[in-house]
């Protein structure tokens, strides 16, 4: 093998290590914990998110994949060197003025807009666990359909006990149109944000709450916005994809938040849709327990 070769791999390698010890140490270094009550109710309560530290783990994944990334171009470079090798008598030293591969480097790695960085979902199907979704079927059953007939497109609400309830507001950092105790719920959630978070709190954005429509290409099931107990966020105005099991960074921060909470990410859906993010069931009981709803 190409003496030139070596010094590289043994670098990368050791450089490899050093990340993957980074990123386990980051991993399960113990963290204080915050803890929030709702009202009392020990089912909403959780542990704040730390910011800072997932963007740290993010941030070491980055460069562990940029370090995995250069091995793989090493081992091309072995490959090809050692395809010249058996075809050329071996010399002791090296050629003069002969190129050298030269060993690549991203230089430091720095996490730029990391709140609006795209990252795998993991473990999606568990990310609602313990919290009950208020399906379309139920909140019919419950309320009644929000409009005698749905189409494709935004209409208004015809449901006098929902239109009843419907409130447009500025909320934390956006404005959208839902039921009142929806507004109320996502004011507290979006004041939790904000006093963990503000950096993550100023960039959020909506892309839209009530719109009472079925869902599109299935005239039959009605969307869960048409009833004012769902709104879809993004950070700094980006949309995320639907359906390709990733998301914002920023919004898997956000999620902890709702789930303490107690709505329902929509992440966890069979087709993922991690903008979305939905009133329970287990609140909307309590709510017309309550008689809010």
């Amino acid at each position: 093998m190409d003496n030139r070769i070596i010094p590289a791999i043994v670098s990368v390698m050791v450089l490899i290590l050093l990340g993957v010890a980074l990123l386990v140490w980051m991993q399960f270094r113990p963290v204080a914990e915050i803890r929030y009550d709702v009202d009392g109710d020990a089912a909403f309560s959780g542990p704040a998110v730390d910011s800072g530290a997932r963007i740290e783990i993010e941030g070491l994944r980055a460069q562990l994949e940029a370090l995995t990334e250069q091995m793989q171009q090493l081992e091309k470079q072995i490959a090809t060197v050692a395809a010249n090798v058996n075809r050329a008598p071996a010399t002791s030293a090296p050629v003069v003025g002969q190129d050298q591969p030269a060993f690549q480097t991203d230089g430091p790695n720095q996490i730029i807009d990391a709140y609006a960085q795209v990252v795998l979902i993991a473990n999606r199907r568990e990310l609602n666990k313990g919290v009950n979704i208020a399906s379309p079927r139920y909140l019919e059953g419950v309320f009644g359909k929000p409009r005698d007939v749905l189409t494709d497109k935004c209409q208004g609400m015809t449901n006098e006990r929902l239109a009843s309830k419907l409130v447009t507001a500025e909320v934390g950092p956006i404005r959208v149109t839902m039921l009142q105790p929806a507004i109320d719920s996502l004011g507290v959630v979006f004041d939790k944000i904000k006093a963990a978070d503000k950096d993550l709190y100023d960039r959020i954005n909506t892309a839209g709450a009530l719109c009472v429509r079925h869902i599109r290409g299935a005239p039959n099931s009605t969307s869960t916005h048409a009833f004012g107990l769902s709104v879809d966020l993004n950070i700094d105005g980006r949309l995320d994809s639907l359906g390709d099991g990733r998301t914002q960074l920023g919004l898997t921060i956000l999620a902890d938040f709702f789930r303490n909470e107690g709505w329902y990410w929509g992440a966890g859906f069979g087709r993922e849709d991690s903008m979305h993010f939905e009133v329970s069931r287990d609140l909307v009981e309590k709510w017309i327990a309550e008689g809010k709803l």
